[in-house]
């Protein structure tokens, strides 16, 4: 099973809409497979939180595994205060975990971006 974090960018409505069809089939006793994402209304809104140099931490983290976030800020070349705040940030959207000594890593395998055409033109 792949290890995957889904970023989307849709409208509420949409997301919502798959919510519930994911419930009705619990409800109905149906296995479901195991489907993380995150969703975003904009382009915009997903820019602001996926930053050319948060994609960079990501990046970083993923090729050297679970780190210090000081660690991270001398690989980066970044001031700690930035990264501590892009790492508070990305863990707020699960998209960064710390581990049981303090140490943050990226626990998917890929994150899959998904951007519906109509979802730029609406």
């Amino acid at each position: 099973m792949s290890n995957t974090l889904y970023v989307e960018i849709q409208p509420a409505e949409a997301a919502i809409d798959t919510f519930g069809a994911t419930l009705q089939q619990l409800e109905a006793g149906q296995l479901v497979a195991p489907h993380f994402s995150i969703g975003f209304e904009t382009v915009p809104q997903f820019a602001k939180v996926f930053t050319p140099k948060r994609w960079e931490l990501i990046s970083e983290l993923k090729k050297f595994g679970a780190v210090s976030i000081y660690e991270l800020a001398k690989r980066l070349d970044r001031h700690y205060r930035n990264v501590h705040q892009d790492v508070a940030l990305l863990s707020e959207w699960l998209v960064v975990e710390k581990d049981e000594n303090g140490k943050v890593f990226v626990p998917w395998d890929e994150i899959d971006v998904r951007l519906p055409l109509a979802a730029v033109a609406a």
